[in-house]
């Protein structure tokens, strides 16, 4: 699916600072599925995690992703939709934003997912996030799209000036698994992905 303007001009000014500046450097993009939407799922160490995945993959390719609700003000929220975010209420059950992602991905959309649900610190998950969240597999598995696991590695230390890193993993086997059993086969593999990053 191709990206609006607001999306290619962010990308076109970002991909030489990330590319030279923050030494971004992506490892297994071969991996990805060359069309048809799927559910990309990775670690979160940042804010800026759904632009360090969508850089190497630009301009070919169009990440969408969820954004807490409250983001969406004037003037932000214009440009965050622009960039690719549709909403979801923190909290509850949205079914109405895991609607919208399968819409997405059936409709050929790479939509991105962060399984913590929240940014980690130091590779621990906040306290009042024990568990991991569903929400990625269920919406693999209910769409009938591919499940790929990333990693995300020196986001969280963007003063540093880098390296950023992310390596893209395989599309994992979740057919006949219900979305417990597909979420940790998932985030075992995140695990296994941003090992040594």
């Amino acid at each position: 699916m191709r990206p609006s303007p607001f999306y290619l001009f962010v990308g076109g000014i970002s991909w030489p600072l990330l590319r030279w500046v923050f030494r971004l450097r992506a490892e297994g993009v071969e991996n990805l599925p060359s069309s048809g939407g799927f559910v990309l799922a990775a670690n979160h160490v940042s804010n800026l995690d759904p632009w360090l995945l969508g850089i190497p993959l630009w301009p070919r390719r169009y990440l969408r992703f969820m954004a807490k609700s409250e983001l969406f003000w004037w003037p932000l929220g214009p440009l965050i939709r622009a960039g690719g975010a549709f909403k979801v209420r923190r909290g509850e059950r949205d079914v109405e934003a895991i609607n919208t992602a399968v819409r997405l991905v059936r409709e050929g959309h790479i939509v991105v997912m962060f399984p913590h649900g929240t940014r980690q610190r130091k590779g621990l998950v906040k306290r009042h996030q024990p568990r991991s969240h569903r929400g990625a597999a269920r919406i693999s598995l209910e769409a009938g799209v591919p499940l790929v696991p990333a990693a995300i590695a020196g986001a969280d230390r963007l003063t540093r000036l880098g390296p950023l890193r992310v390596r893209y993993g395989t599309p994992l086997a979740v057919d006949g698994l219900d979305p417990r059993e597909a979420t940790d086969r998932l985030m075992a593999e995140i695990e296994t992905l941003g090992a040594g990053l």
